[in-house]
């Protein structure tokens, strides 16, 4: 019973329920193990009553952060403050725009009163100020702006705190009504340009091309997170060395503006040949993409073009970039630049390398000045392309442009963890409970962040990657939203069987959330497929978040269990026939899908059996999609049935539509495929034809099955966001 408290007092649960008339517990030395990793000594029954008297007898005044919504009714903390006390706000001028420099904004000062009794009062005696309405602050309470603020209190005993203050607008910005855009990762898509994969002056083509030829809102893209270096490099974008950062990888090195000022134009020019013979192998000879290769070259072009000074210019906006990213881009660079020296894992470093604040690593960061310069130009650079394909896809008349992906977590090895290791939990991996799909369970091999330390930081971690993603993106995905709400944590070395939830506050999560996308005028698109907690799509949906909404998935489960007219879709998401992790809608469509699960020992029934579920699934879809005259009867071909799918899709009244550009062209391999680590090659298949022979953008946009598809989609389209409906 007494860890029980203990652990709820901390956010661990010692139970969960895969299914609603289920219940399973947690193993103790779980909960022991999760508890230790927020820094919590559980291991006996002594330790236990220990920590449990000393969390139940700690008073505090204020939570080390507090959240209050714009025109909503303030948290317990602020709404119970005993009447008298006084309330002092320190708006943090980096939150204030154009607040003069040098000189701090006036804080808001205010004392709380008092709520109206119930009862009426005496004749005679003042009338107490008013109850205030439902939805609203009290009349004491004087909003500070949006912003991440100080909040001092002072209770009339003369009891003191201070905390964060998240001032947050009510809901997030939206996307304009009914577009449509593409989905892609963008490694796979080589144009005849490309030095092996897809790349940032690609990414900026497709959005320029899908702007203006066939009237497209958005391209969303994978994680372009820098990755950990080394050979072979994790090629999956879900499990980067930084989330903060972009890869340089993804550079597209003639667009340098210094590119064309190298002296050494015959190893230029060697390099290019080699970059020319990758991608030549990818797309005639069946070679995989190889990121290492590709950014082996990369590497030693941008070492020559880093040799180039900068114009005056030039040399200013790099100045700002560095003062804008401040220690976080320094950290990075530095990280990256001891992983060329002593290797990619910092936990075998030398001991006095592995704290980013020793005296041994501060010795580092002189004696590598060079290497950290040129990884901050780097992730200079990346950033300036990164700019260049959001205004391609704003000037080719998109309401949303590119929609970036933000991974449910970070490799244990890399920048991140060791920059930021106070707020990680060590020892542990995220993952995913066992379920009706997986009943093993899962390891992503992430390590959590620590809820306690966010919130004791006033989530600066979390602001500082969300403001540097949304720098220059259109909107935002996130891999896994309900991780805002709770994460399973695995223990190292035990099954994902023997994990447990930890809770986050998803207020605060929420709240930095919206302020940072409201400041950038960016909508979310929240990832929410799967098991998801009861009350946690509504209370995204309250913020603003779309969800996703897959069409093989959407059935009438409360009811007969097939598949949902149109009509009942949610409005409130992006709604797609896949995913990167799904199988593509011509393979879904044949059940290619299943004969290849099949091939590599991925299935639980024989292969009669799944292919008998799977075409009965598919069958419902298409029964549907004739009766509402979407799909000609009778007509097998799979290119009108890839059609009538998508016309399906736009009939619902989703915000926002996407369609897997590999299903443009009829591709039938999925970029990933779930439980197959080296037995399959993901994250690294260029986009092919039907007969899995590739094809280039140039190719891609040609197509002349792409321009059929995008006919569909093409009525519903805006060019431009109706007023209002877009950028605050």
């Amino acid at each position: 019973m007494g860890l029980s408290r203990l652990a709820a007092l901390h956010g661990v649960a010692t139970s969960y329920s895969p299914s609603p008339d289920v219940t399973v517990s947690v193993p103790d030395d779980t909960v022991i193990a999760v508890l230790a990793a927020l820094g919590v000594d559980a291991g006996t029954p002594a330790d236990v009553r220990k920590c449990l008297a000393a969390a139940e007898s700690r008073s505090r005044l204020l939570p080390p952060t507090v959240v209050v919504w714009a025109g909503e009714p303030l948290p317990p903390a602020l709404a119970g403050l005993p009447p008298g006390s006084t309330v002092t706000v320190e708006p943090e001028p980096s939150d204030l725009p154009g607040h003069p420099a040098g000189r701090p904004p006036a804080p808001l000062s205010m004392r709380a009163r008092a709520a109206a009794p119930a009862e009426p009062v005496a004749s005679g005696e003042p009338a107490p100020e008013a109850a205030p309405a439902p939805g609203a602050a009290p009349a004491w309470w004087i909003s500070p702006p949006p912003g991440v603020h100080r909040i001092h209190v002072r209770t009339p005993d003369n009891r003191r705190a201070t905390a964060t203050l998240v001032a947050a607008p009510p809901r997030l910005p939206q996307p304009p009504e009914g577009t449509h855009g593409f989905l892609v990762q963008l490694y796979s898509l080589l144009s005849a340009r490309s030095w092996g994969m897809g790349d940032l002056g690609d990414l900026a083509d497709l959005a320029a091309w899908a702007g203006r030829s066939v009237g497209s809102g958005f391209v969303q893209v994978n994680p372009l997170h820098a990755a950990v270096p080394g050979k072979p490099t994790d090629p999956s974008p879900y499990r980067p060395s930084s989330r903060r950062f972009p890869d340089p990888v993804h550079l597209h090195v003639e667009s340098i503006p210094e590119y064309g000022h190298v002296r050494d134009r015959a190893a230029l020019d060697d390099l290019r040949q080699d970059a020319a013979a990758l991608s030549e192998a990818v797309l005639n000879k069946g070679a995989l993409i190889d990121r290492d290769a590709v950014w082996e070259l990369k590497r030693q072009a941008l070492e020559l073009v880093a040799q180039v000074p900068l114009t005056p210019g030039r040399r200013a906006d790099y100045c700002d970039f560095l003062a804008e990213q401040g220690q976080a881009l320094e950290d990075h660079a530095l990280w990256c630049a001891l992983a060329e020296v002593h290797g990619p894992d910092w936990h075998t470093w030398p001991e006095a390398l592995r704290a980013p604040r020793s005296p041994g690593t501060a010795r580092a960061r002189s004696e590598l000045l060079d290497r950290v310069d040129f990884h901050c130009r780097l992730a200079w650079l990346t950033a300036g392309q990164l700019a260049a394909a959001q205004r391609a896809a704003e000037d080719a008349g998109m309401g949303v442009g590119i929609v970036h992906d933000l991974a449910v977590g970070v490799h244990p090895a890399g920048a991140d963890t060791w920059s930021q290791q106070e707020a990680f939990a060590h020892g542990m991996s995220v993952g995913a409970p066992p379920d009706a799909f997986n009943a093993r369970g899962q390891d992503w091999g992430l390590p959590p962040w620590r809820p306690d330390v966010l919130a004791a930081t006033g989530y600066a971690a979390y602001r500082g990657l969300l403001r540097g993603l949304l720098a220059h993106a259109g909107a935002l995905r996130i891999d896994h939203v309900m991780g805002l709400f709770r994460l399973w944590w695995v223990p190292e070395g035990r099954p994902p069987t023997d994990g447990t939830y930890v809770a986050y506050d998803a207020e605060a999560m929420l709240a930095v959330l919206v302020l940072e996308a409201h400041r950038a005028g960016t909508s979310v698109v929240g990832e929410d497929l799967g098991t998801v907690a009861p009350g946690v799509r509504e209370a995204l949906a309250r913020r603003g978040v779309l969800g996703t909404s897959v069409l093989w998935f959407e059935r009438d489960w409360e009811g007969d269990g097939r598949p949902l007219a149109p009509e009942k879709w949610r409005r409130d998401c992006l709604a797609t026939a896949t995913t990167h992790d799904l199988p593509s809608t011509a393979a879904r469509l044949t059940g290619d899908h299943v004969t290849l699960r099949h091939r590599l020992g991925l299935l639980t029934r024989s292969l009669e059996e799944e292919l008998t579920a799977d075409l009965t699934d598919t069958a419902e879809w298409l029964a549907l999609l004739a009766r509402l005259r979407m799909l000609p009867e009778g007509d097998g071909d799979e290119e009108a049935a890839v059609r009538a799918v998508h016309r399906f899709l736009r009939r619902t009244p989703a915000r926002m539509t996407g369609v897997w550009l590999p299903d443009t062209v009829g591709d039938r391999r999925p970029q990933n495929l779930p439980g197959t680590w080296d037995q399959y090659p993901n994250w690294r298949l260029p986009i092919a034809d039907p007969e899995g022979h590739p094809v280039t953008l140039e190719e891609i946009t040609a197509s002349p099955r792409l321009h059929g598809l995008m006919e569909v989609l093409r009525p519903r389209n805006p060019r431009t966001a109706p007023p209002g409906e877009r950028r605050p």
